[in-house]
């Protein structure tokens, strides 16, 4: 294998088993910086080794066991108490060995979301909790996370930096929360879950549309979370959105991976399975007295989605209502934008384009893509073919993903 042929298997590797890697290390050392450098040093040693040794069968559980030894070598360096040094290490070696996983010593069960709890720590503000975990555990870029809170890179790595010097000044002990104590760390948890399974679906950059490893993680979380605590209606709002979503996944791609948007996908190709599923978890949550949650209406969005065997039967003006509700209960100018889709669906361009002048210098959307997108969409109704082709040009240049440019610029074309 050639080196660059190796340096894009331990890209992918490092993706995809970081999150693994660093929340294995993390439970077990109680550190989340000592967890990132061994788990760093891993892949290092990939890159000494592989090229001279060749691939191992099993590259994710190479890392894990090259990652756990030097856990305890730390372990051993640290001196600690002789009976608790050899809890940990004698624990260590189980999982090395193979031993069942399922075996824990709490109420969560599950090695990611365990420590997606501890580093959700209430002594850190709620943006630094997020943005820390999203960054350590669950493998997303200081970029990707800026494009989801549409705030400047930098911001995003400032509050990574503080929240885990926070953490080492304040002494915070790495504790996993009983089940009666996961409540007040819940927003931030699903917050977290939210926006992985968000970038999964529509990814901000790189050369696919989707990456759908992380919404299959972010779900599983989710079923998890719902699990352990079966009648929170966040929870089950989340649930029910994310399982909604996750339905239409292979429909929102061609054979070559081009996107293909909503209103245009075979909707044979959903699975009406996961659509049942996601709407009884809906109904649960309403039930509930969540109606109002935020979550809960937009999987409510979604369920009108889901419902329309076909396009055009789309209950656009209960979308529009439920959007409108959603920016009283989350103002955000991001649902203010899909609701002037929504309304552009419902009652017309030229309504649509009234709302859209208020988002028109909002400055969390400048230089946010899908906000030119929607503008051409309108133009394009509105008859005037020349500023709408502008308009999905501009948004094709924001863009950061090879597959959104490609759609926005076929848009563009049309309109030559």
């Amino acid at each position: 294998m050639s080196d660059p042929q190796l340096q894009r298997l331990l890209d992918t590797l490092w993706r995809m088993e970081s999150p693994r890697l660093v929340a294995r290390l993390a439970r077990v050392l109680g550190d989340l910086d000592s967890a990132e450098e061994l788990a760093q040093d891993a892949l290092v040693a990939a890159l000494e080794h592989w090229p001279k040794q060749g691939i191992p069968d099993n590259p994710a559980a190479w890392l894990m066991a090259t990652a756990q030894r030097r856990a305890i070598d730390r372990l051993r360096q640290r001196r600690l108490h002789a009976q608790r040094q050899t809890q940990i290490i004698d624990e260590l070696q189980d999982y090395s060995m193979g031993a069942d996983q399922s075996d824990h010593l709490d109420d969560i069960g599950d090695d990611l979301l365990r420590l997606v709890f501890v580093a959700c720590h209430p002594e850190l503000p709620a943006d630094a909790r997020v943005a820390l975990t999203l960054r350590l555990l669950c493998g997303l870029s200081t970029t990707e996370i800026a494009r989801a809170y549409l705030v400047p890179e930098p911001t995003i790595a400032q509050r990574i930096v503080r929240a885990k010097r926070l953490l080492a000044e304040r002494k915070v002990a790495f504790e996993v929360p009983r089940l009666q104590e996961l409540s007040a760390r819940l927003q931030s948890v699903l917050d977290v879950v939210y926006l992985v399974f968000n970038e999964g679906y529509a990814a901000s950059s790189g050369e696919d549309w989707m990456r759908p490893a992380l919404c299959e993680e972010a779900l599983r979380l989710c079923r998890v979370l719902a699990g352990l605590m079966p009648n929170t209606v966040p929870v089950l709002g989340l649930l029910a959105l994310m399982e909604l979503q996750a339905s239409r996944l292979r429909a929102r791609t061609a054979a070559d991976g081009s996107a293909v948007l909503l209103l245009e996908q075979d909707r044979s190709r959903w699975d009406w399975l996961q659509i049942a599923r996601g709407q009884a978890a809906l109904d649960q949550a309403t039930k509930l007295g969540g109606a109002d949650d935020a979550y809960v209406l937009q999987a409510g969005i979604a369920a009108c989605h889901a419902r329309a065997r076909l396009a055009e039967q789309t209950d656009w003006q209960t979308i529009a209502v439920l959007y409108a509700r959603l920016a009283e209960v989350m103002p955000s100018p991001v649902v203010e934008l899909n609701r002037v889709v929504a309304v552009a669906q419902a009652q017309g361009a030229l309504p649509a384009w009234s709302l859209l002048q208020a988002l028109i210098d909002d400055p969390q959307l400048q230089g946010y893509a899908p906000l030119q997108a929607v503008r051409g969409d309108l133009l394009a109704r509105l008859g005037r073919a020349d500023e709408a082709r502008q308009a999905f040009e501009q948004a094709a240049a924001l863009s950061s993903n090879a597959r959104e440019r490609e759609a926005l610029l076929g848009r563009a074309a049309t309109l030559q």
